[in-house]
């Protein structure tokens, strides 16, 4: 076996699909299923289940991994072991508490790959090159660069009635128990509806962990961003039928002079304009 193997292997035991792990390692599909079973062969054992989902490692894949890992840990310490380090541009983000995190994670997965970028992360209060926050904090003096729209949805325990339904309207709320959040998005959600009673409050909570930890507890219903939501097991999420959403983006101060990390990124976010054919635009016009 090579080391190149064990790389391969390393991927598929993380992705669970061979096509993901391809694209991970930057090879063909055929390679990496060859691999595997090279590896397999060599090893006397099976690696991974093949099914139409994916690849479900086996208990030895499960014991092999940890000294695979191992070993392709070790051999990226000896290849850095002579290098000389680089000169490192410091960029500190600031990060709004409520972000979803997959999204963030996926943003910021360029920078934290750069060996010549000391990425730090900070709250949105602390002092930062740029901050990623909802427009609507966004502070005078601030550019802002639009990074993404999430809409709000109702999070439920798994349990609660409601959940029997598959969009929720502000009547089906009425009297029923909230978790209340300090960002205060639900005020919004039931103030458009001027019928609506004003909803008992279960609890207050002063984070999303926390309104989302009480939710799958039983305490009552939150209303939160769709990205906080997603991939929860313990709780139900559900539609609701007031378009409330917010635009997430990248602020930076227009006073001072950016880093060059921080123009790099902001060049990277900023989404390409289409190009205007002029030729069909005037063919229009003579007809």
């Amino acid at each position: 076996m090579d080391i190149r193997e064990l790389r391969y292997f390393a991927a598929v035991f993380s992705e669970r699909n061979l096509t993901a792990a391809a694209k991970r390692c930057f090879i063909s599909q055929p390679s990496i299923s060859a691999a595997i079973t090279h590896l397999e062969a060599e090893l006397g054992t099976t690696l991974f289940v093949r099914h139409k989902k994916g690849m479900s490692p086996t208990a030895s894949a499960e014991q092999f991994h940890a000294a695979a890992r191992r070993i392709i840990d070790e051999a990226d310490a000896a290849k850095n072991l002579f290098r000389k380090p680089s000169t490192r541009h410091a960029l500190t983000l600031g990060l709004m508490r409520t972000l979803d995190m997959p999204r963030t994670i996926a943003l910021l997965k360029p920078l934290t790959g750069m060996s010549d970028i000391a990425l730090r992360l900070v709250g949105i209060n602390e002092a930062a090159d740029a901050r990623i926050i909802s427009k609507n904090i966004l502070k005078p003096g601030e550019h802002f660069v639009p990074l993404w729209v999430e809409r709000y949805v109702a999070a439920l325990p798994p349990s609660h009635p409601l959940t029997l339904k598959e969009r929720l309207r502000t009547s089906d709320l009425a009297g029923v128990a909230m978790i209340d959040r300090c960002h205060c998005e639900q005020s919004e959600f039931f103030g458009r509806a001027a019928s609506s009673p004003r909803q008992p409050v279960a609890a207050i909570a002063e984070s999303e962990d926390w309104a989302m930890a009480l939710v799958a507890a039983g305490v009552g219903i939150a209303i939160v961003p769709e990205g906080v939501a997603r991939g929860r097991a313990d709780v139900a999420v559900r539609e609701i039928d007031v378009d409330v959403k917010r635009q997430v983006g990248l602020a930076y101060s227009a006073a001072r002079p950016l880093p060059e990390a921080l123009q790099n990124f902001i060049a990277q976010l900023r989404p390409r304009r289409p190009k205007i054919r002029r030729a069909k635009t005037i063919g229009k016009a003579r007809r």
